[in-house]
C-alpha cells in the first residue's frame, strides 16, 4: 500500500472543487437573503426567531448536497 493518492494534482483539484463548491453556497445564499422580504442574519441572531433559523438551516443543507452533487 503505497501513497498513489497523495498527488499534488488530486489534492489541488480537490482544495480548487472545496472553493468553488463554498462560493457557490454563499453566492446561492445571498440570492435567497435578498429575495426574502426582511433580513435573516437580524430575524435569527438579534431576535432568536428559532423557526426561521431551522428554515434557513433546512435550506442551507439543500444547497450543499445539491452543490456536492453537481461537484462530484
Amino acid at each position: 500500500m503505497g501513497i498513489e493518492w497523495l498527488k499534488p494534482d488530486v489534492i489541488l483539484g480537490s482544495l480548487l472543487y472545496a472553493v468553488i463548491g463554498v462560493a457557490v453556497f454563499w453566492l446561492a445564499f445571498l440570492i435567497i437573503d435578498k429575495l426574502t422580504p426582511y433580513d435573516l442574519w437580524q430575524e435569527i441572531v438579534e431576535k432568536q426567531n428559532m423557526a426561521l433559523g431551522l428554515v434557513v438551516a433546512a435550506m442551507s443543507l439543500g444547497i450543499c448536497i445539491i452543490v456536492a452533487a453537481a461537484i462530484h
